[in-house]
């Protein structure tokens, strides 16, 4: 509780619902990249989190949608610093513990498409990036959150 504001999970739960509806609109395109870290991290159960996985096993499979993941043996060009989305290459929008921000400037933007870029470039996609989540939830399932190296 950073806010100290209760938690709402169903509320949670619905924006997060709404904003996934997004996905299904044939006239929209993703590209998305995660982190083997970002998958093993836990704020929830692990019943939870395997539901989570494996809704990103199915996303991955979508036609308007590449997913990427970053396993741990895969060395960076640059940092995984923090996440951000980069929406047209008109905006790049990023979220903070105390506000969202919302960069415009032709340098920024180029400056996370380069990032953008350079993460994408060294990210695993379709099979080998299941095989990541996959191998995530056969950790999480047996209890353990070492990674298998």
């Amino acid at each position: 509780m950073v806010h100290k504001i209760p938690n709402d999970i169903n509320e949670a739960v619905k924006q997060r619902m709404q904003r996934q509806e997004m996905l299904y609109r044939p006239d929209k395109r993703f590209h998305l990249i995660i982190t083997e870290a970002v998958l093993r991290y836990r704020l929830v159960g692990a019943d939870i989190m395997l539901g989570q996985l494996d809704r990103l096993m199915a996303i991955s499979l979508m036609r308007n949608v590449k997913l990427g993941v970053i396993g741990f043996q895969t060395q960076y060009v640059t940092d995984p610093r923090h996440g951000f989305w980069l929406l047209d290459n008109d905006l790049v929008r990023i979220e903070t513990y105390s506000a969202e921000l919302n960069l415009r400037q032709p340098q920024e933007i180029e400056l996370y498409s380069r990032v953008f870029e350079q993460h994408a470039a060294v990210a695993s996609y379709g099979a080998a990036a299941r095989a990541i989540i996959s191998r995530v939830m056969e950790d999480l399932a047996a209890g353990t959150e070492d990674p298998v190296v």
